[in-house]
């Protein structure tokens, strides 16, 4: 069994999450930046990696388009959050047949599974595990 997420790359996540918040209620959970990873590049350090947020009662996950641009279309991934590793695999495995993959499943350095696929319908996935 899977838990479903939307996860929405923006030109400026924090200011999109605080629209979002201010438009629906709720909070921003959590921030981090690119600073944070290790290897952080100066050009990157302020821009969002990952943010979490609640806005009328809806988990939204964000972060700054940084490697690609936002275009219509691209800007949105649903994202799949599996218990068990191998629930992920097999999910990740199908759901990329006749498609592309954008980021092989494997460990990331945040503790959990983590890839991101372009299914041949053109939709873009990310597939994880709960940390």
């Amino acid at each position: 069994m899977a838990k479903h997420m939307t996860y929405i790359f923006s030109e400026d996540a924090r200011a999109q999450a605080e629209f979002y918040v201010q438009a629906l209620g709720g909070e921003i959970v959590s921030v981090q930046t690119h600073g944070e990873l290790p290897h952080a590049t100066e050009e990157y350090k302020d821009k969002v990696l990952h943010l979490s947020l609640v806005a009328a009662g809806v988990n939204i996950l964000m972060s700054d388009a940084v490697f690609e641009p936002v275009q219509q279309g691209t800007a949105i991934n649903l994202v799949l959050e599996f218990e068990q590793e191998p629930e992920a695999y097999a999910a990740f495995e199908k759901l990329s047949e006749g498609g592309r993959v954008r980021d092989p499943i494997k460990p990331a350095f945040w503790g959990s599974l983590f890839g991101q696929l372009e299914d041949k319908f053109g939709i873009r996935w990310m597939i994880t595990t709960g940390s």
